[in-house]
């Protein structure tokens, strides 16, 4: 009777020790796919993008949740890079703000050629699985980004961006984001524009994935119906488990089953349990919502590494991932559950964003109202010799009353 009480404890180590072996033989066969990482963003913070710095080795760099070793150790198999620039570019330079950061997920893959492949397709993920790389693609947070150009949209693609998030934390002119839900932000769009409609068909039309992390309840439900491809949430998580904005809500989940998208889930403490504090057997709490609600196929990661503050315990670098993933088996998913959560699921829509593509269709050419834009720091050029015909009622108004005061004063 004696020994019993310690051999529990014993054999519940052993057990833990066993989901840990399991996931580790899994992620060597099928490392995770991560949706949003947001190291190039602390690349700029901390040294202006100058890789060749030596603090900056990515092999030994410190104070970040992503660095090669960890990368290796989580067995982390590709990652959308986040090509992020902050809503005060809006307007200002976000254009050439968002072509530093590609330019600096470009040069990671040169200066560490044996770690990251770059790759632009469903099959570059699947060659660099293939020679144990890092598949480093560039995902574009936040529509701010495009500055309300088809073209620059177009430009992007050509540079590799292979999704964009339609909104960051604030509005673009043309698709309302998350915090118009909290009521800090006033809808502009009702969710997208006729120019936002326009957004999500050439994205279709090029095989862009639609990112919809950080958009309102109505911009997603917008871009669901609409899109013929489907979409994915590169770093959200379950509206019911943690009642934030930021994550997706339960009816809006039944549209991303319904459309076979895809809910990459979120890290961040405030997303994870509401409060400052939270723990890795959370985050799988809002892994099991999504699969028990949108189906197993809806699921995977996107941890949100290097661009939060909080990091639940037991996740706290991208090396943790393997016990995450223990987790999820000591919670009976099955391995085919597991495989499409670390990679199969995203693997799926991108092939699927792919088909859609249709690069013989004629690219969109319709530009969004001049008067839809804020023109302080604008040139008009290509609007018409007319530009009032393009103004929206209110700006057609005003610039009426001041032709008329200026002949009053002659």
């Amino acid at each position: 009777m004696w020994t019993g009480w310690w051999l529990w404890p014993l054999v519940a180590i052993c057990t833990a020790d066993q989901f840990r072996d399991n996931a580790v033989r899994l992620m060597q066969s099928t490392p995770v796919i991560d949706g949003h990482n947001d190291l190039p963003w602390q690349l700029l913070n901390k040294f202006n993008n100058q890789l060749q710095d030596p603090r900056a080795n990515l092999t030994s760099l410190n104070g970040t949740h992503t660095n090669i070793p960890k990368l290796k150790a989580g067995f982390v198999g590709a990652q959308f890079w986040s090509a992020y620039t902050p809503c005060d570019t809006q307007n200002k330079d976000s254009v050439k703000r968002t072509l530093e950061q590609i330019d600096v997920i470009q040069r990671m893959c040169q200066l560490y050629p044996e770690t990251f492949l770059c790759v632009t397709d469903s099959a570059g993920i699947r060659q660099a699985f293939q020679e144990g790389k890092v598949a480093s693609l560039v995902g574009v947070e936040g529509g701010h980004s495009i500055d309300s150009s088809l073209g620059v949209l177009r430009a992007l693609y050509h540079l590799g961006m292979r999704y964009l998030t339609l909104t960051h934390s604030c509005n673009t002119p043309w698709a309302d984001n998350w915090l118009v839900d909290t009521g800090e932000d006033e809808a502009q769009s009702q969710g997208l524009s006729s120019f936002g409609q326009s957004v999500v068909k050439e994205m279709n039309r090029l095989g862009v994935i639609i990112d919809l992390a950080h958009v309102s309840v109505a911009t997603m439900e917008a871009a669901l119906q609409l899109s013929k491809a489907p979409v994915v949430f590169s770093h959200s998580s379950a509206y019911s488990v943690c009642q934030h904005h930021r994550n997706v809500p339960d009816h809006v989940l039944q549209l991303v089953k319904q459309t076979g998208s895809l809910v990459m889930v979120n890290f961040y403490n405030d997303y994870v349990s509401c409060k400052a504090e939270a723990n890795l057997s959370q985050v799988a709490d809002h892994l099991d919502y999504i699969k028990k609600v949108a189906g197993a196929g809806a699921v995977g990661f996107g941890g949100d590494y290097d661009g939060v503050s909080r990091l639940p315990s037991g996740l706290e670098d991208v090396s943790k991932y393997p016990d995450l993933v223990a987790e999820l088996l000591r919670r009976q998913w099955t391995e085919a559950e597991v495989r499409g959560a670390l990679a199969e699921n995203l693997l799926r829509v991108f092939e699927a964003v792919e088909q859609v593509s249709d690069h013989k269709q004629a690219p969109g050419e319709e530009p969004i109202p001049l008067g839809q834009l804020e023109a302080s720091c604008r040139t008009k050029y290509g609007y018409s010799a007319a530009p009032i015909l393009h103004l929206q009622p209110g700006a057609l108004l005003a610039s009426l009353v001041t032709l008329l005061l200026s002949l009053y004063l002659l």
